[in-house]
């Protein structure tokens, strides 16, 4: 009788670890998609755009998925209606931001000017807690080695310096020589790793055949033996072989 019950105590905690791992699978799946989509509804910004404000309900949103799905008594459904309310609420904020100047201020925050007609705002810089020598780095990092070459200086409220050089400065362009220079299009990837770039095809409006029969005029029999390719209407192919 004893060992009965063992048995089936057993079996009752095995079976609860079998639901409780395959409810922080669910959880976990469910977690991710709802990240996902909360990120696509938000819309698409590069880590160099992301504010404060985007840091924060980011972080936020991640904890949210963190907290509840090691927590047995926080259902599936619960998972995705905290995700769902968060991106909600970032949503609104968002488009209030958007028609609202004072919204935006508070929550995008304002660039500041540190350099204006090439002379330092002292106030600006211990108003960002900003260090000369830290304005110094950021202003090497854009090619600019002197403050004198300086104009305009913009601490953005990404974090950013954007900068505005003396005209003096400027490296001499073709429009300043009235040149007429032919203006460049982007190139395209087409093979990647050994395998087609089907939507690269398609951009060109060209097919596979087109496509193979320009890497044979090119010294190339094989997709899988190249690395990658890309195409300009002026370059032509820059082709990569994992054989060179």
């Amino acid at each position: 009788m004893y060992s009965k019950s063992g048995k089936g105590n057993r079996e009752d905690i095995e079976r609860g670890g079998a639901l409780m791992y395959l409810s922080i699978t669910v959880k976990m799946a469910v977690g991710l998609v709802a990240l996902l989509a909360v990120t696509r509804i938000l819309g698409k910004k590069e880590l160099s755009q992301v504010t404060p404000f985007d840091f924060v309900y980011a972080v936020v949103l991640g904890g949210i998925i963190e907290e509840t799905i090691y927590d047995e008594k926080i259902t599936t459904l619960q998972v995705i209606y905290s995700a769902l309310l968060w991106g909600a609420f970032i949503y609104i904020i968002e488009i209030l931001a958007k028609k609202k100047n004072i919204f935006r201020a508070i929550l995008k925050g304002r660039e500041s000017v540190l350099v204006k007609d090439g002379k330092l705002n002292v106030k600006e810089m211990e108003k960002n807690h900003l260090e000369m020598e830290q304005l110094r780095t950021m202003l090497r990092q854009k090619g600019i080695f002197s403050m004198n070459e300086v104009k305009y200086a913009y601490l953005e409220t990404n974090g950013g310096l954007s900068v505005m050089k003396y005209q003096k400065q400027e490296p001499v362009t073709p429009e300043l020589m009235k040149l007429e220079v032919k203006e460049k299009k982007p190139s395209t990837l087409l093979i990647d790793e050994g395998e087609v770039v089907e939507d690269g095809i398609k951009l060109l409006g060209k097919d596979g055949d087109w496509l193979r029969e320009s890497i044979k005029t090119e010294g190339y029999h094989n997709i899988k033996d190249i690395f990658c390719a890309e195409w300009s209407e002026e370059e032509g192919f820059y082709i990569v072989s994992y054989k060179k």
